[in-house]
């Protein structure tokens, strides 16, 4: 089977045989009848394809079509459109002698429909099909073996709305949509430069979804360009619904939980990251686009650290990370101090804990796994329900369960804080794909600690540690610029220097700026985004 990779013209294999019982490929044909019984047998008769007929000419009139499918054009463009191609611009071309030769009536019908827009001539049924089924208006004439495609795609979006999941303080309020243009407009908006080059893709053999390769012509490495191109190329699967079906597919290692590709539903977002050499991957149809390559440091950054005074950017960030080590270790530590560890323990705190633990029937990592499953099932309950009730419920749930669970003897006081700390740890993480990450592993330093105290929680970290650090986003070391350091890359990663002092691009992801002086005669930089990391 033919690859369904990148490509500007033609159809993937998945549309040659659609609609025939024997795999025949129909061909576009000289009678109108026969071209049009034969759509409306690639469609099952659908009740959404519309054909309007019309017969022009005076003396030896000849009869034309025009093919849409309805709900996927702009109405008032089917209208401009088939008028002006077939009647022209005043109303005494109806009664305008048409060409007895079928190729200059094609060619006059052309001629006007080029005056309104986007127009081609396809002769191939595949094209046609599938330029029909993105919206485009068709045109047939009776005679020629050939179609008129105009450039009529519309229908019904959502409008562009405030963030879902990425919620900012301070900042744009606008996110990306379903519509794959609608969402290069608001990329362009904020970068008008003819630097900013695009590049158009179809995936899936039986969707022929639309996919957008966004990247900075002067600023993208051409490695990590040219290794995004042939992984893209090598993709060969039949559906394509949502952004994640790509990024599965071109991640660069599918065992381990952390995300080596980053999503934001954020235009803001995906121009920092260009701005920085990133390439940007969008997929019609979902609002979450893609940017590659990514480093670890990315998914505990905030739009908001880029629109608020350094100080203040750089304490919410030791929060983050902060947030991070306790989601990790919070319930680990805990088991291992009361289980194997009571030397370290405060005398008063241990007569505390032991008399909490007097009645219990569980040990305490037994405990950390029930309360955790419990937080697990309250947190995955609040998302799945209406959003009217969802948080009503996790929190009423939460505060029910965890009095419920202490009255009854079956959970220390003290657990119910552990585990309700790690939970709000978790929500400070910005990204969402990286907080479930952490969470996962959690559970595997909860087994090592209930099982070797701080030994085996030194091991997991040893193992985490060499784990994330052999991991790479399309050549870009993972935990870039910690490991390898770069001295350059720390003013904005875990700390955030002041606004003109950031005024270089990450050194792994492209060429170095020019100006290479920072102070305060240059202070156009490439500041006031998410994704900054000096990688």
């Amino acid at each position: 089977m033919k690859k369904n990779g990148p490509s500007s013209k033609g159809a993937p294999a998945g549309v040659s045989a659609a609609g025939t019982g024997n795999g025949a490929v129909p061909a576009l044909t000289n009678n109108l009848e026969q071209t049009l019984g034969t759509i409306k047998r690639e469609l099952g008769s659908s009740p959404d394809l519309k054909i309007r007929k019309f017969q022009i000419g005076s003396a030896e009139p000849v009869w034309v079509a025009a093919v849409f499918m309805d709900g996927l054009v702009n109405a008032v463009a089917v209208d401009e459109f088939v008028m002006g191609a077939l009647l022209g611009n005043s109303a005494d071309n109806t009664a305008e002698e048409m060409p007895r030769v079928p190729q200059e009536r094609l060619q006059l019908i052309l001629d006007r429909a080029l005056e309104l827009g986007e127009t081609t001539v396809e002769d191939k049924w595949n094209e046609m099909m599938l330029s029909l089924l993105s919206g485009n208006t068709i045109i047939l004439v009776d005679g020629c073996s050939k179609a008129i495609v105009g450039g009529t795609k519309g229908g019904e979006w959502r409008t562009v709305a405030e963030p879902s999941s990425q919620i900012v303080i301070r900042g744009p309020k606008d996110a990306f949509v379903e519509s794959i243009i609608t969402n290069i407009a608001l990329i362009r908006r904020r970068i008008k430069s003819p630097k900013l080059w695009v590049e158009f893709m179809k995936f899936g053999t039986v969707t022929n979804t639309d996919v957008a390769l966004l990247y900075m012509k002067d600023r993208a490495e051409k490695r990590v360009l040219d290794q995004v191109k042939m992984r893209l190329e090598k993709i060969n699967i039949e559906a394509v619904l949502e952004s994640s079906y790509i990024e599965q597919l071109i991640q660069d290692k599918v065992f381990t939980p952390f995300p080596t590709v980053y999503n934001t539903e954020r235009p803001d977002v995906a121009a920092a990251n260009l701005l920085e050499g990133r390439i940007v991957l969008i997929v019609d149809g979902t609002p979450f686009v893609l940017v590659v390559p990514t480093v670890l440091a990315q998914f505990l950054q905030s739009t908001d650290d880029y629109s608020q005074r350094f100080d203040s950017a750089t304490l919410m960030r030791l929060v983050r990370y902060t947030s991070l080590i306790i989601l990790l270790l919070g319930p680990s530590v805990f088991i291992a101090l009361t289980t194997f560890h009571y030397e370290m323990v405060p005398t008063p705190m241990l007569i505390s804990l032991l008399a909490q633990r007097e009645n219990v029937p569980f040990p305490a990592a037994i405990e950390a796994m029930i309360m955790e499953a419990a937080f697990e099932i309250l947190r995955e309950a609040g998302v799945r329900m209406p959003r009217a009730v969802g948080q009503t419920v996790s929190v009423v749930g939460a505060l029910i369960l965890g009095t419920a669970v202490v009255e009854a003897g079956i959970i220390t006081p003290v657990m119910v804080i552990v585990v309700a700390l790690t939970g709000i740890a978790s929500f400070a993480i910005p990204s969402y794909n990286f907080a479930v990450a952490g969470r996962i592993i959690r559970f595997g330093f909860l087994i090592a600690a209930s099982m070797f105290g701080f030994y085996g929680i030194t091991l997991g970290l040893i193992v985490l540690i060499a784990h994330i650090n052999s991991l790479q986003s399309f050549g870009t070391p993972y935990l870039a610029p910690l490991s390898p350091f770069s001295i350059r890359g720390q003013k904005d990663t875990i700390l955030r220097v002041p606004t003109f002092l950031i005024n270089l691009r990450p050194d792994k992801l492209g060429q170095m700026n020019d100006n290479d002086e920072s102070g305060k005669d240059n202070k156009t930089s490439d500041s006031g985004k998410d994704g900054r990391t000096g990688a």
